[in-house]
């Protein structure tokens, strides 16, 4: 691995500059490293990040891809990680307009990365510097375990086996809040709860009228001027007026404080601050493990969540401005070889870089034709829909596409459209769900054409979208000192054979003796239907086999594990 030559980084910083020309807002520098195919294969298992932490299913990782690449020789082209500086890998086989290709793939990715909305957390973020330093902070761990250093591996597997369930949108709100305050300037966490809870509960309950409110924050702002921040809310609280008003603020502040709602949905948190065997004196190594894993889950949750939005930018962006580049001149041919095999569109399920290039491309042209707007809406004839074109311009589009860039997730990105410029979007691009069905008389699998509609395509997309289970702790059902888990139905059932094996590592980190429970949904096949070979087989193919809807309550106790329905 090493520093890519002058003479490419020049050719690099000729694609930046175009692309900041063309809307892209790239910050600060970036760094950019040759590797062969063989550190591809050994980093793979690290998501590429080289100073991730050592785990032994990383090694095991590693060994299985070395397999797989000398059995099935390929070629990976480039890989970027999002971090400060942007850090980025090149295959040391890619000829000089391949790298320009990949120069512009690349940079959109790190336009993505730095002002997408759901990377708010990580925009000021060193992760390899900081993945670094928890890696030395795990092998200081292992070295001072000694002989028992299997433990660490342990507490790591029994971490990794919840890491999706991290509080995401908590942590993110919490940015966005964090952010709001330094542009707009916001209230301490007493006087949010003055103006926000007590002095709403006191209009509710009629004490003081909506008047003294404003007067009270003319009279904050006073106090503010005058003093400075710090200093003037100090004063304001202290002043004999307020004191003389309210005299049992302060206790009922304090005990709000105790009162805080804890956060159920972040387990790994949850653990950290409540398990009690984490909490003994004597491991509080297993507090800094659980928290690498958490640090490391948050840093990786909105890549999961942004598949589709992500690559879907940076393949709309390496065609327009790669197509522009004179340097493609003489190798037309060898970038719609490689470009196909990018943007396939395949028979069966869909390509994230196609799908999501493709919504990026509908959507400017709605813009652009100024079809996003409610009026267009209200229009159900066809025709008049297609010749629809209000010429908002091209300004215009690359102003939506960039904020569609800002604020879109998979999730939003796919349901942004509505259902008649959804189906408008799969017949443009001749989409299709597949089906498959099994034929006895020739035992083979047949592949259909099972739907064009818009809805039925769209349905195919979210199924396939990350979405971590919605776990949250349930303290009132919980047995004493116990753990009790609720999962929320959202339409997906749990991996049932994960079940167990979960449970027994929250045995292990909330604390051997006590019981862990986990409620859930599940579907059990109704007894008359038991029978469905008839449909597997092809047979009655408009018949499904019928499902009963159920709760499970899984417990582990003492390493005893039931299940039993509510």
């Amino acid at each position: 691995m090493e520093l890519i030559e002058q003479r490419t980084k020049k050719i690099m910083e000729e694609c930046r500059k175009r692309a900041a020309d063309a809307g892209l807002n790239i910050q600060g520098e970036t760094l950019e490293y040759i590797i062969t195919n063989r550190d591809m294969t050994e980093l793979s298992s690290k998501v590429m990040i080289p100073t991730l932490y050592d785990y032994w299913v990383h090694d095991v990782d590693v060994i299985r891809d070395k397999w797989i690449y000398d059995a099935y020789p390929h070629n990976p082209y480039e890989t970027v990680i999002n971090t400060r500086p942007a850090i980025s890998f090149y295959n040391d086989n890619n000829p000089d307009w391949l790298n320009v290709m990949i120069f512009y793939h690349v940079l959109a990715h790190i336009d993505f990365f730095q002002n997408n909305v759901f990377f708010r957390r990580t925009w000021d973020d060193d992760f390899c510097g900081q993945a670094l330093a928890d890696k030395r902070l795990l092998n200081s761990i292992r070295e001072e375990m000694g002989a028992q250093k299997r433990w660490v591996e342990y507490v790591i597997e029994f971490a990794r086996g919840i890491d999706n369930l991290v509080g995401y949108y908590s942590e993110l709100e919490e940015a966005d809040r964090a952010a709001r305050q330094n542009v707009f300037g916001a209230f301490s966490e007493k006087s949010s709860f003055y103006f926000g809870e007590f002095l709403r509960q006191r209009y509710d309950e009629k004490t003081v009228e909506l008047k003294f409110y404003y007067d009270e924050i003319e009279r904050y702002n006073q106090f503010v001027k005058q003093f400075g921040e710090k200093r003037g809310e100090e004063f304001f609280f202290r002043d004999g007026v307020f004191r003389s008003k309210f005299p049992e603020f302060n206790s009922i502040f304090e005990k709000s404080k105790k009162k805080q709602k804890i956060k159920t949905k972040d387990i790994l948190q949850y653990l950290i601050e409540y398990s009690g065997i984490i909490n003994k004196e004597n491991n509080n190594w297993m507090k800094d493990v659980l928290g690498i894993i958490r640090k490391t889950s948050l840093y990786f949750q909105p890549q999961f969540r942004d598949h589709i939005a992500n690559e879907g930018w940076a393949s709309f962006w390496h065609e327009r401005l790669f197509l522009a580049d004179e340097r493609i001149k003489g190798h037309e041919f060898d970038y719609a070889r490689v470009n196909s095999g990018v943007l396939f569109d395949p028979r069966v399920g869909f390509n994230p870089y196609s799908v999501g290039m493709h919504l990026y491309e509908f959507i400017e042209e709605l813009a652009r034709k100024g079809k996003i707007s409610y009026g267009f809406q209200l229009i159900k004839d066809s025709e008049i829909r297609r010749r629809y074109d209000e010429k908002k311009g091209e300004e215009y589009a690359k102003k939506v596409l960039l904020e569609a860039r800002k604020n879109f997730d998979d999730f939003m990105l796919i349901n942004f459209l509505s259902d008649d410029d959804f189906q408008d979007f799969v017949n443009k691009y001749n989409l299709f769900v597949a089906g498959a069905r099994f034929n006895p008389d020739k035992w083979i699998i047949k592949i259909y054409i099972k739907s064009r509609s818009g809805k039925a395509y769209r349905e195919m997309l979210n199924r396939h979208l990350y979405h971590p289970p919605y776990v949250i702790i349930d303290e009132s059902k919980a047995k004493s000192d116990g753990l009790y888990l609720n999962h929320v139905f959202e339409g997906r059932t749990l991996v049932t054979k994960y079940i167990e094996p979960v449970l027994r590592g929250l045995e292990f980190l909330w604390g051997r003796g006590n019981t862990i429970q986990l409620e859930t949904t599940e579907f059990e096949m109704e007894k008359q239907n038991l029978d469905y070979r008839a449909w597997l087989y092809g047979r009655n193919q408009d018949t499904e086999p019928k499902f009963k809807k159920i709760r499970a309550l899984y417990t582990i106790s003492d390493k005893r594990f039931t299940r039993i329905v509510l």
